[in-house]
């Protein structure tokens, strides 16, 4: 029988849009090269343009972890480590998974990659991203000082296009936009004059006046655009580039190692980079006085923690007060759907941004949105098909530790065999009369390392054979129907909560006349795609076949899996 011919997937990245698709283009072609010198088959190609290595929200990066979950690659090739991945957890976590999977790694640069090559090329990636990192902040803070751009463009400007008298372009320059520099000044003086930034915003949506954020498909207004973050400078009302003052490093930004989501933290105010750039001021001091004054006592009233006395507890600052707060989502719009009063939620484009973005103007109790997901979770969580597979993962995932336990052991009984064998070759030597000084500390160190791992081996027995106890599939459903009071449990509350939100990525509240309460209600993420599983004209997804499977990314080009409940 002929060898089999294997096939080979092919990865491609470069990491700014200052490179361009040629890039790709030329690093699969060298993988082309390599793939026909080993008699290999080109299967599939996938890529990534613009993309940081650091990130795993990469499509091209996802799409070829589950195509190699799915059996469809036999190798993986690329032009270097680097261009799967500049992170040293995420290039180790993808080698392992692919050695799990008995899918070889082979790049261009480094051949067929191995442990050494994890660990050498993972550092030097990783120290090349922190190098990288310094010498960009350094070189912006650099532009800064100099009153230019050091990154983004505020409403109301706009990049200077000309040449500098040697003929090269100038950077970092801005000019003033006198249309988008008017709704400025309108609105500092609507906002000194009384009005909200809800108002103004609902204004400027009926006029259909583009939002600073029209450019990138939003081309809405909201009270956040105006009002912002007057601690962070964000919002049209706290930018003080419109007093001609530009303030440059309020955030820096860490990547959190579990959601890989970047998080902006305050900079102390004495490190912050303050110049005088007199040339963009479209707004008087006296009037950014007033305002400031206006947002400072609307703060005092509002008595936010520690305003007034009372203990401030920063931990708890983006805590949720409900049990889906920050999920609802408008199934018009895409806006949130937040509480309107005490009780009831609605959609807050339709109310801060008025009829002109949002004309969903239907409430629906707090209390009933809860009931009616956790019923319908709980409901479809006891389908046979999900009681049966929450057994056969536990069964998986017990034989998988035992595996792994197993591996270890015999490796272990295989070194104590190469041990004892060198051992009896020194005792053969010395009877041979070759007895050497130097033998005798070599035999002091094989016996430590023989009784190092016979206590190993006693210390990790043989593992007892799986046996799944009848009443398994009791305990699940048990667990199933005692959600709701799980989630009310004080000792559990916290902890049962975060878990359950942490599978959902949004709760999509349609409006529907014929429904019930006034609402088709559809869930949206992991957890919908783990009911889908119930479902008896679903197919078993691939994701979710086995226990320990990978997370998928819900980033550019995934659309979260919906479950209607």
């Amino acid at each position: 029988m002929p060898p089999k011919t294997l096939r080979a997937a092919t990865y491609a990245r470069y990491s700014t849009d200052l490179q361009s698709n040629a890039s790709i283009e030329d690093q699969q072609r060298v993988c082309q090269r390599l793939i026909t010198d080993r008699g290999w088959m080109l299967a599939l190609a996938y890529s990534d343009a613009g993309i940081s290595g650091a990130s795993l929200m990469r499509p091209g990066y996802q799409r070829l972890l589950e195509d190699a979950r799915n059996g469809k690659v036999d190798v993986v090739v690329s032009e270097g480590l680097d261009r799967i991945s500049r992170d040293q957890e995420h290039i180790a976590a993808f080698y392992k998974q692919m050695k799990y999977l008995g899918i070889p790694v082979v790049t261009v640069a480094e051949g067929e990659i191995s442990e050494i090559h994890i660990g050498l090329k993972g550092t030097m990636s990783a120290l090349f991203i922190k190098d990288l990192a310094q010498k960009t902040h350094r070189g912006l803070e650099g532009r800064a000082r100099k009153g230019k751009s050091a990154g983004g463009i505020s409403y109301g400007y706009s990049v200077t296009r000309a040449f500098n008298a040697d003929g090269t372009p100038v950077t970092g320059e801005r000019d003033i936009i006198p249309e988008e520099a008017a709704i400025v000044a309108r609105i500092f003086r609507e906002y000194d004059a009384g009005h909200s930034a809800r108002a103004i915003a609902v204004r400027l949506n009926e006029e259909g006046i583009p939002s600073p954020r029209s450019n990138k498909g939003s081309g809405t207004w909201g009270p956040s655009t105006i009002s912002g973050n007057w601690k962070r400078g964000t919002g049209i009302l706290n930018n003080e580039l419109y007093i001609g003052r530009l303030i440059w490093d309020r955030l820096n930004y860490a990547k959190n190692p579990e959601t890989q989501r970047r998080q902006s933290r305050l900079n102390d105010v004495e490190g912050l980079v303050n110049e005088a750039v007199p040339h963009l001021q479209i707004v008087d001091d006296a009037l950014w006085q007033r305002v400031k004054a206006r947002q400072a006592a609307i703060r005092e009233d509002m008595n936010p923690a520690g305003v007034k006395g009372g203990n401030t507890r920063p931990e708890n600052a983006r805590r949720p007060n409900y049990l889906f707060s920050g999920l609802l989502v408008c199934g018009c719009c895409g806006a949130s759907y937040t509480l309107i009063n005490k009780t009831r939620y609605g959609c807050a484009g339709a109310r801060n941004k008025g009829e002109a973005i949002c004309t969903n103007r239907a409430t629906i109790e707090r209390e009933v949105v809860e009931d009616r997901v956790l019923t319908g979770l709980r409901d479809s969580l006891l389908h046979p098909e999900l009681i049966a597979t929450f057994v056969e993962d536990y069964r998986r995932a017990f034989n998988a530790e035992a595996a792994g336990a197993d591996a270890a052991r015999e490796k272990a009984r295989r070194d104590l065999g190469q041990i004892d064998k060198k051992i009896r070759g020194i005792l053969a030597a010395i009877e041979d009369g070759m007895y050497q000084p130097r033998m005798k500390d070599r035999m002091a160190e094989l016996e430590a390392e023989k009784a190092t791992l016979q206590r190993s081996l006693e210390q990790s027995p043989e593992p007892p054979a799986l046996r799944l106890h009848p009443s398994l599939s009791d305990l699940y459903r048990s667990k199933i129907r005692n959600l709701s009071s799980a989630l009310q449990d004080p000792g559990l509350k916290m902890e049962a909560t975060e878990a359950l939100r942490g599978l959902i990525s949004e709760i999509r509240m349609v409006p529907a006349s014929d429904a019930l309460n006034g609402h088709r209600i559809e869930l949206a993420g992991e957890l919908a795609g783990i009911l889908s599983l119930g479902d008896a004209e679903t197919t078993k997804p691939a994701l979710f076949a086995r226990a320990g499977s990978e997370t998928v990314v819900a980033g550019v080009g995934f659309e979260p899996t919906t479950f209607r409940l």
